[in-house]
């Protein structure tokens, strides 16, 4: 069955952001410090905020995937 593949392909993805995560530490930092900075006092995280910054983590991560998968 199929199935049992998705949760390999799943796991092993997974298994390497650690790696991902390494190579997005300054697009990582710079989302988590808009984060900080809009959550004060206990405030919600609205919608739309840090999304650029958000964008950027996501466009990295995406990338380094396709990197490591070659």
């Amino acid at each position: 069955m199929s199935g049992s593949n998705v949760w390999h392909r799943s796991r092993e993805k997974l298994r390497r952001f650690p790696e991902y995560f390494a190579q997005c530490a300054e697009e990582a930092t710079i989302y988590g410090k808009c984060v900080a900075a809009t959550t004060t006092s206990r405030q919600e995280l609205k919608k739309d905020h840090c999304c650029q910054e958000f964008a950027a983590l996501k466009m990295c991560f995406a990338n380094a995937a396709k990197k490591t998968s070659k």
